[in-house]
């Protein structure tokens, strides 16, 4: 739909997935216009009239989530709306979604296409295992599951302070290359995508796809880098009979 991304990643015919974009829907500035986030201030009508457009488009019911920069996983259900940055599914046609808007949004399957996740990780969410969580959550064989990772903040405009690069290597040592000096004292600019990396292979998880994105600088996308007051777009992936 519109200007949607849909991943490039070898999941099985039944797996499904799409990204939204800010193109669509009826929301105004500064939301303008497919916002699908019911907490940033937008118009309730509107986000209401946006996620009912998105489940006609799809084809199925997405389960939302009221997310907090925290590790708990759930299952997807579509008729609670749970405190929880990921969610699980092995129901056809249950949606598991994420809002984002410069975090790091993974979607989950496995070669079977027996089960599919989503994933919201900031950088706090990440430190704290958020992505690990998923796959403890899964219950699925490392060489079995596939990620995709898709659009998150770029390493050139994710400037971080010294105690989140020292969060990450204090974990990981490996992460030391995920950070660059930036020009400003004491900052460094973080590549989220390489952390993430990083902390899947640890799991033995190394089909990875997706990344290379950057919110900030990519109009298609809500940024909260960008600007604070704005919406929020949706990655998705459910299972399809």
């Amino acid at each position: 739909m519109h200007d949607w991304l849909i991943p490039d990643w070898p999941a099985p015919a039944r797996v499904r997935a799409c990204v939204t974009t800010r193109c669509g829907g009826v929301s105004v500035a500064p939301f303008d216009s497919f916002n699908l986030g019911d907490h940033v201030g937008d118009a309730p009508a509107a986000v209401a009239a946006n996620r009912q457009q998105l489940t006609a488009a799809l084809g199925c019911q997405p389960a939302w989530l009221s997310q907090v920069h925290g590790v708990n996983v759930v299952a997807a259900d579509p008729a609670r709306v749970s405190e929880a940055d990921a969610s699980w599914s092995a129901t056809p046609g249950v949606a598991c979604a994420v809002m984002t808007a410069d975090c790091l949004p993974a979607l989950f399957c496995d070669r079977a296409g027996s089960k599919v996740a989503a994933a919201h990780a900031g950088w706090r969410g990440l430190a704290a295992g958020v992505l690990e969580a998923t796959l403890d959550a899964l219950a699925l064989p490392a060489e079995e599951v596939l990620v995709w990772l898709g659009p998150a903040i770029g390493a050139q405009a994710f400037e971080v302070g010294a105690e989140v690069r020292e969060t990450f290597v204090a974990q990981h040592p490996a992460a030391q290359d995920a950070f660059v000096p930036s020009a400003n004292p004491g900052k460094f600019v973080a590549d989220i995508y390489q952390l993430a990396r990083l902390r899947l292979a640890a799991r033995g998880v190394t089909a990875v796809y997706g990344g290379g994105f950057c919110t900030v600088s990519d109009a298609r996308f809500f940024s909260y880098r960008r600007a604070a007051r704005t919406g929020r777009f949706a990655s998705l992936v459910w299972l399809q009979d």
